[in-house]
């Protein structure tokens, strides 16, 4: 045998030896190379979600501060509410002719100013007057606590207002205490 045969001949051994080999590599890397393709991906999943979640907890506390400090005066106000209603059944309970006696329509003029501040003070603070009467009972602002019989009103309209009802922004804060009518 001559080298160039001896060459070839080992060359031919070299192909079928790598031949062999080479897809078993190749099929072992290929294995290990999709394994670490669904590991990427899981924790690409993983990652997306701890961000999404990280965004809503973001998300949700910026509106937790925001009612917080839109809704902080709710206790207060409701406290300030009953304030609210001495003034106004002081100025309801003074007869006509006191109110023309001039000894006390400085303290009666007193009396209103200091209930005009305190209604521009709700106001500035987003605390407003529920509507009741004439409208229709409306349990989300209005409470019940008697039924009146009336011909003249829709059986379930509000026909007499107890105590005023106030919301702070879009809540109820207090709600209106009611006379409904029904049916005589």
């Amino acid at each position: 045998m001559n080298d160039d045969q001896k060459l070839h001949e080992q060359a031919d051994q070299g192909d079928a030896a790598g031949g062999e080999t080479a897809p078993e590599t190749a099929g072992g890397e290929l294995d290990r190379l999709t394994e670490l393709e669904k590991e990427l991906e899981e924790v690409r999943q993983h990652a997306l979600y701890a961000q999404a979640e990280t965004h809503n907890v973001r998300r949700r506390l910026e509106q937790e501060k925001l009612n917080a400090s839109a809704y902080a005066v709710t206790g207060f106000a409701r406290e300030m509410l009953s304030v609210k209603d001495n003034l106004d059944r002081a100025l309801g309970s003074v007869p006509e002719e006191l109110r023309q006696d001039g000894k006390l329509a400085a303290l009666l003029a007193g009396i209103e100013a200091t209930a005009r501040e305190l209604d521009a003070v709700f106001q500035r603070n987003g605390i407003t007057r529920i509507d009741a009467m004439g409208v229709p009972l409306d349990p989300n602002r209005h409470q019940a606590m008697v039924e009146i019989p009336s011909e003249e009103a829709e059986p379930g309209t509000i026909v007499q207002e107890m105590q005023s009802g106030y919301m702070i922004k879009d809540r109820l804060l207090r709600p209106a205490l009611v006379g409904v009518a029904k049916r005589p």
